[in-house]
C-alpha cells in the first residue's frame, strides 16, 4: 500500500507538470525541469516496492487450490 501511495502521488505531480507544455516549453526543457523535482522520483521509487513487496510476498502455493 505505501509503494503504491507514493507511486500515485508522483503520477499526480508528473502528470501536473505537463501544463508547464502550455507555457511554451519544449521536450528537452520540460525533461530537464522533471529530472530537478524531487516528487518526480517518487513515481519510480513507488513502482520499485511494489514490485519487491509482489515478489518477497513468500506465498508459492496461492490458498485456494489446497484442496484439490
Amino acid at each position: 500500500m505505501t509503494g503504491f501511495g507514493i507511486s500515485v502521488a508522483g503520477g499526480i505531480s508528473t502528470i501536473a507538470y505537463l501544463n508547464l507544455f502550455a507555457t511554451g516549453l519544449s521536450l528537452w526543457e520540460f525533461l530537464l525541469f522533471l529530472f530537478t523535482r524531487p516528487e518526480f522520483y517518487l513515481l519510480p521509487i513507488g513502482i520499485i516496492l511494489i514490485a519487491i513487496s509482489i515478489y518477497l510476498s513468500g506465498n508459492s502455493k496461492p490458498s485456494f487450490r489446497d484442496k484439490e
